[in-house]
């Protein structure tokens, strides 16, 4: 059975125009003209209405979103993912490392993207995917998807009304100093480069907290920190590059002067994510732990500052 999104609600005051109500939910323009012509429905009642109808109070409205089709050249899969939350709206999930969120000229298969579409197909929902939350190929941890563009909308207001809280946890070359401290630095686009990104006067603003968990080493002797850091901006390698600017780039990532002796990827891990739910405002916290290769990188005595 093809499962279509929609929303449910009842007018709250008498001689409300349809569209007004419509509106109320946080619906645009854009999902309201798709609505109307791409095969949703709008019911007062169980009876279809055009916008122009007059409410009353208590009046049950049903909003029938229209199916969504895949991306062209998204290609279909069934792969494993770890979910750790889902309902009518959203699908919080546990990425591991060394798979892409979305498909790449050099990956165009094995995806999270890919394997949604799988697991969208074999349960019958009829959507696309939208990722919210997005992560490097090598981070692993928790990663959001909205089931439906019109829930993709409004986790995007969520994300511009700094209303989502995203923590990560790193482990970085040598031993970071200042047990808290703001990094507030713009990022750009390297000139230089389509994917490399850099503190520059010119780039967009930047704002990323940093905690230190531990200091300590590794197996070798060579001093690493364990640390926390939140994001109040979502550029893109943010973490990566603000870390290589103070001195301190994430082990594994070589692309901004870290080492992969130690690992084979960088050590990076959405471990918390705080937001509310797009429908009911109810506030939610997904948590997910760093993985054993991070982990176990740190086992020297060290500086302990937990």
């Amino acid at each position: 059975m093809k499962k279509r999104f929609q929303l449910q609600f009842q007018a709250e005051v008498d001689g409300q125009l349809l569209r007004q109500a419509i509106q109320k939910q946080g619906i645009s323009k854009k999902a309201l003209t798709s609505i109307k012509y791409n095969g949703g429905y709008l019911l007062v009642n169980g009876e279809e209405k055009t916008v122009r109808h007059v409410l009353k109070k208590g009046d049950e409205i049903t909003i029938q979103f229209p199916p969504e089709q895949f991306s062209d050249g998204l290609i279909v899969e069934q792969g494993e993912l770890t979910i750790l939350y889902e309902d009518e709206a959203l699908l919080i999930i546990d990425k591991p490392p060394f798979v892409n969120t979305i498909p790449s000229r050099e990956h165009p298969k094995g995806s999270i993207a890919n394997f949604i579409c799988g697991y969208f197909e074999k349960q019958g929902i009829v959507s696309t995917v939208h990722i919210v939350t997005r992560l490097d190929r090598d981070t692993s941890g928790v990663l959001c998807i909205a089931k439906n563009r019109h829930i993709h909308h409004l986790m995007g207001l969520q994300q511009k009304q700094h209303k989502m809280n995203k923590q990560y946890e790193a482990m970085v070359h040598g031993h970071v100093i200042e047990e808290q401290q703001a990094i507030i630095a713009p990022i750009g686009r390297k000139e230089t480069s389509i994917i490399e990104r850099e503190v520059r006067a010119d780039g967009q603003y930047s704002h990323t907290d940093v905690k230190v968990l531990k200091r300590g080493y590794t197996q070798n002797g060579e001093p690493i920190s364990h640390v926390r850091l939140q994001l109040h901006t979502g550029r893109t390698h943010q973490i990566r590059v603000h870390m290589a600017h103070i001195g301190h780039p994430l082990v594994g990532d070589e692309l901004y002067g870290g080492s992969r002796v130690l690992l084979n990827r960088q050590a990076l891990h959405c471990v918390s994510l705080e937001m509310n739910h797009p429908l009911t405002e109810q506030k939610l916290q997904f948590t997910s732990e760093p993985l054993e290769d991070m982990k176990g990188l740190l086992i020297g005595k060290g500086d302990v500052r937990y």
